[in-house]
């Protein structure tokens, strides 16, 4: 009879060169309590297979004992309405039940949650978890680089509708062919101005 918390897993792997490789890791994962269906596939650096949600630690050490590594990511998460180390200890349960996380630790006075995860596992099944808990998790600014350069640009484009810093008008002036005069005209240009127009000032 299927477990009812059984998860299709997917795992990126590192390190497979072979199908000796593949084959290496598949008995591997295959001795894994609870785990079935196990597929290895050498052209993705993948393993699929099903096993209980709360398996991935020990997924992960059948891979590493073989010879290999399985791909992880991490995220950190701002954690709001932790008030004592109880809090702290309840949101790292929390976060390490879900499936894809591999571990988690939870930093009180900084109140920040670190999370070393399978990359696929979505950020908002990690605040849904927190919000059950009793808390509220918000991921921190993502520095992917597309999301990054559209900061730096808004930045920017904040600055130029700012005031205007007088300084910053010398710079302009670079760019001008003609050169900007304010006040009232020297005797030496008004002498030139009516040389080149002899009806000027008449």
């Amino acid at each position: 009879m299927r477990q009812t918390n059984e998860h299709a897993w997917v795992l990126p792997i590192q390190g497979m060169t072979c199908a000796s490789c593949a084959g290496r890791i598949e008995r591997a994962l295959a001795a894994v309590p609870g785990a079935s269906a196990v597929q290895v596939n050498l052209a993705s650096d993948s393993a699929s297979l099903r096993a209980p949600a709360d398996a991935l630690p020990p997924l992960v050490e059948a891979i590493r004992e073989a010879g290999y590594q399985v791909t992880l990511a991490e995220r950190e998460l701002q954690i709001e309405q932790m008030t004592c180390a109880s809090c702290a200890g309840r949101v790292e349960r929390a976060l390490a039940r879900v499936p894809g996380v591999l571990e988690a630790s939870v930093n009180l006075a900084s109140e920040k949650a670190r999370v070393r995860l399978l990359a696929a596992t979505p950020t908002a099944a990690l605040e849904q978890a927190v919000a059950e808990a009793g808390y509220r998790a918000r991921p921190l600014a993502d520095q992917r680089p597309g999301l990054l350069a559209q900061r730096v640009i808004g930045q920017h484009h904040a600055e130029l509708q700012g005031p205007v810093d007088p300084h910053q008008l010398g710079g302009l002036k670079q760019h001008w062919h003609m050169p900007l005069q304010l006040g009232r005209p020297t005797a030496r240009q008004q002498q030139d101005q009516r040389s080149r127009f002899p009806d000027f000032g008449a």
